[in-house]
């Protein structure tokens, strides 16, 4: 169990370490790390799964390292294992392509260096076993690519490694946070958590621990309360907040309590927002309109927890669904995308807030949902919609006005049940 003092993996920056077969790849995160992290040997696929290690790398901060399995394995396993480098690769930061001094580089290599640079503008090129000298043809090729060079045993080179991989962070897009352009200094928010079956024993979820370091990174200041005790507070504060953030599925009884003209919207929206895009997930709501009879819907959660009787992905969306779309929906719930064949099968996606996966990771499923012409819905979004809150829940947004005009959410169908 990590521990919840510590940065979560998904807000790191990712950097990730690939390349061929004993390139130097997990002795090169050992001296990177400083610490026998990684298993190493000459035999090649010494490393089989994906190793993530968190970090803190100077001025950038926490991060997240990951060594990867050579993308030159072979056989059936291999071919897997290649998979699993390369996914890890499209949704990282700042992937770091691993090559050997000594040797002439490879059509392999070349090949990749030059798909991802298109993609991604922090990629960096180390040159390991730089004991053994410099190839010449390798010299060739490294030179305008800005190089880092390193003894892996030694760990000759991996400061200056350091320094190279914060100037090439710096290149990467980051995450914004929750209330990006949502608040200035000195404004006054209220958040409302509910405390039901759901909630974690004595600490509040991610979304909310870090809107509230937010608040105060922005400094802002915060009022925490429950759904029922909200009427109260807010009638008697005698100050009118900057915004109220809510669970999304207390997002009725909530809208009821405060006055209409109150800025209002929940946490998954702005996750939603930070982890993915709002355009694309109302351009879902849209296409509620036209969900088929049969509509197969797919649920994807980015985490694993423990269902309980009112779970919100496999109950309460479900149960909206049915009452406000197609009453013969089905739903299926997976915590990873199927193929692309079974994928094609299902004519809407809804997706989790993603509070625990990266902007990237959450970006790439999109992108493939997008391919596909498969419409994808963020869940706070959908209970926004099913409640009669939408445009109202994205309104705070400085981005609101744009995101009307590209895609105009349809009016409330009819009132939801949770």
């Amino acid at each position: 169990m990590s521990n919840p003092q510590e940065t979560p993996l998904s807000e790191r920056l990712s950097l990730v370490f690939f390349g061929l077969r004993n390139a130097g790849k997990s002795s090169l995160l050992n001296a990177f790390l400083g610490s026998q992290t990684a298993i190493v040997s000459p035999t090649p696929g010494t490393t089989t799964d994906p190793v993530t290690r968190a970090f803190e790398l100077g001025e950038l901060g926490p991060v997240a390292i990951t060594d990867t399995a050579g993308l030159d394995d072979e056989g059936d396993l291999g071919k897997l294992r290649v998979q699993k480098s390369r996914d890890k690769i499209a949704v990282c930061d700042v992937p770091i392509l691993v090559s050997r001094a000594d040797l002439p580089p490879t059509e392999l290599e070349m090949t990749i260096w030059n798909e991802l640079a298109e993609k991604k503008p922090a990629l960096t090129l180390v040159l390991t076993h730089a004991d053994l000298g410099l190839h010449p043809e390798k010299k060739v090729w490294a030179e305008p690519r800005n190089a880092a060079a390193v003894d892996n045993l030694s760990g000759a080179g991996v400061p200056e490694l350091r320094k190279l991989l914060q100037r090439r962070a710096a290149l990467a897009e980051r995450e914004i946070s929750p209330l990006e352009g949502l608040v200035n200094e000195n404004d006054f928010l209220i958040l409302v958590t509910p405390i039901d079956l759901a909630a974690p024993k004595g600490r509040l979820i991610l979304p909310q621990v870090e809107t509230i370091r937010d608040v105060l990174d922005k400094d802002c200041a915060c009022l925490v309360v429950k759904e029922r005790e909200l009427k109260s507070f807010y009638d008697n504060l005698g100050l009118k907040p900057k915004l109220v953030v809510c669970d999304s599925q207390v997002f009725s009884k909530v809208a009821s309590d405060i006055p209409e003209e109150q800025a209002l919207t929940s946490f998954s929206i702005l996750f939603g927002r930070k982890k993915g895009e709002l355009s694309v997930y109302l351009a879902g709501i849209a296409a509620l309109a036209n969900q088929p009879a049969d509509a197969k819907v797919l649920v994807l959660e980015a985490c694993a927890h423990h269902k309980q009787a009112d779970d919100i992905g496999t109950v309460k969306i479900p149960r909206l669904f049915h009452q406000l779309v197609q009453s013969r929906a089905v739903f299926h719930h997976r915590r990873d995308i199927p193929d692309e064949e079974e994928l094609k099968t299902f004519s809407l996606v809804i997706n989790c807030a993603g509070c625990m996966v990266s902007r990237n990771r959450m970006l790439s499923r999109i992108e493939k949902f997008r391919k596909l012409g498969i419409p994808v819905i963020n869940y706070g979004l959908f209970l926004a919609w099913a409640n009669g809150l939408l445009p109202r829940a994205i309104l705070p947004f400085p981005e609101a006005e744009a995101l009307l005009g590209r895609a105009a959410p349809p009016s409330k169908p009819g009132t939801a049940s949770i």
